[in-house]
């Protein structure tokens, strides 16, 4: 094997690693966030547990993040949450930074 398909490998490996991290890391954003809006719905113990499992599953309809962001604002919508797009987004933003460190400390 030529130094070059050493590094090619490499190369390969790395952003196999990173994917796989990044996936991990948004399906734990997702969950977090879920447990997040659970608690703003009123919801606790099994149902938040439940209703956390819906915001990742939310994630599949589509790539990005639109989906879970839409699913969670129609849910606050619906029971009249107050917060709003930014607030929601925002959360998001903050989650994806701790679920990265949550999902880097166990790799």
């Amino acid at each position: 094997m030529t130094t070059f398909d050493k590094r090619k490998d490499g190369f390969e490996n790395k952003f196999a690693h990173d994917e796989e991290l990044r996936f991990k890391a948004t399906a734990r954003r997702n969950r977090l966030l879920g447990e997040w809006a659970a608690e703003k719905l009123g919801k606790s113990g099994e149902e938040a547990e439940a209703y956390a499992k819906t915001v990742v599953l939310a994630d599949f309809e589509e790539p990005g993040d639109e989906d879970v962001f839409r699913k969670v604002r129609g849910d606050f919508d619906a029971n009249n949450v107050d917060q709003s797009d930014h607030q929601i987004r925002r959360t998001m933003d903050e989650l994806m930074a701790t679920a990265i460190q949550q999902v880097s400390s166990e790799a």
